[in-house]
């Protein structure tokens, strides 16, 4: 791989440690891939934030980067953490909250902003065509397809190490060529709602792998492409996709897959692992909009929830200051409104949880192995029926 004047000083320690190691990730990817040369990014958004995952070992190496002068040099931004600093904080031992301070500490001293979101786009929309060093893998899917930005699924330490270099390979999503669609997808089946567009991506993603589909025609709001997004990401390795066909007949002529009414509904059922009560009903997986905090008060509006359960509805720091009259309606029905955290970064068996519902497929997807939980699947306005006992 070619490396600029500048890169060989830091691949040689001539800009400290800390900026030596970031580039010996970065060449060490480039050589697995292929790259020719390194790439300047606009931003970097990480993950890896969560203590619950994360643990003691991967602290000992954020100190080191922080103590030998690891400094973002690119807009930078973090994933979900283990909890919200007002309610769960106060649930869980103050050995789990010093420690996941402090990880978040080490990241604030590399510069690196604590947003603490899977959704860094709600923050600052990143522009059409910019390059990006991504690792959160919806906002991955959502920013290639929706935003049209470009960037490979990165992980954790490749997207610390691009934020302190302000570069990344250029492989992958990064090329023209590699953003084709290579499958053609027919949807002969009615997508209702936000979980039955997650219902699609999860389907999809398990026959797809890492192919790159073109829908013939595919019809949803920005959130239900958000919900497609996470869920492709979630059983596959699909990095992007096109919700239309190029019709003008350019191009070579593609395999195309049908997917079926009966398709959807098997795939949400086998995403079902109860059908007990939930103590647990949540939203916010990819972190929720201004949007869907409205439709969630709409929805609970006038109702309560029931004793027994807690509705959860996760979001950024800074989108719940923008949807505050929207965060008081569900807060006067019992709901929580949440910031910095995600079912899937905390520990929810430990609150006594053994059941949720949820309106998103990447949860029901992960949440039976991270969390240990069982699960069920439906729209937000039957997660709220069955949390205000209705």
């Amino acid at each position: 791989m070619h490396l600029t004047k500048q890169e060989e000083q830091m691949l040689e320690g001539e800009y400290g440690w800390a900026s030596q190691v970031s580039m010996k990730i970065l060449v060490r990817l480039g050589d697995l891939f292929g790259a020719t040369k390194l790439i300047p990014v606009e931003s970097a958004h990480i993950s890896g934030v969560s203590y619950k995952h994360l643990g003691d070992a991967s602290i000992d190496f954020l100190k080191e980067l922080a103590k030998e002068g690891g400094r973002a040099r690119i807009i930078a931004t973090l994933n979900p953490s283990s909890f919200d600093p007002d309610y769960l904080l106060k649930r869980y031992k103050k050995e789990r909250v010093d420690q996941q301070q402090r990880v978040i500490g080490l990241f604030r001293k590399m510069l690196v902003q604590p947003t603490l979101t899977c959704t860094p786009y709600y923050l600052q929309e990143p522009k059409m065509g910019t390059h990006l060093a991504w690792s959160e893998s919806s906002a991955v899917v959502y920013a290639n397809s929706v935003l049209r930005s470009w960037t490979n699924r990165e992980g954790g330490p490749s997207a610390l190490a691009a934020a302190l270099v302000g570069k990344t390979p250029n492989y992958g999503m990064h090329q023209p060529e590699n953003r084709r669609p290579n499958i053609a997808v027919k949807i002969d089946a009615t997508l209702r709602n936000e979980a039955d567009f997650g219902s699609l991506g999860i389907l999809l993603g398990k026959q797809l792998g890492e192919k790159i589909p073109a829908f013939v025609e595919l019809s949803g709001s920005v959130n239900d492409l958000k919900q497609l997004s996470a869920a492709l990401a979630s059983s596959g390795m699909i990095a992007m996709f096109h919700a239309r066909m190029d019709k003008s007949g350019k191009g070579e002529k593609l395999e195309t897959i049908s997917v079926e009414p009966n398709d959807l509904k098997e795939t949400a059922e086998g995403l079902r692992t109860t059908s007990a009560q939930p103590e647990l009903v949540f939203f916010g997986c990819p972190h929720c909009s201004v949007n869907e905090l409205e439709k969630v008060a709409e929805t609970i509006k006038g109702n309560k929830i029931k004793k027994g359960t807690e509705l959860w509805v996760c979001t950024s720091r800074y989108i719940k200051e923008k949807a505050r009259d929207h965060v008081a309606v569900i807060e006067r029905a019992g709901g929580h409104v949440l910031c910095d955290t995600c079912v899937l970064t905390t520990w929810v068996k430990d609150l006594g949880i053994e059941a949720v519902m949820t309106n998103s497929a990447k949860t029901a997807f992960y949440a039976p192995t991270l969390n240990d939980v069982d699960v069920a699947l439906a729209p937000m306005r039957q997660c709220i029926r069955v949390a205000c006992g209705n």
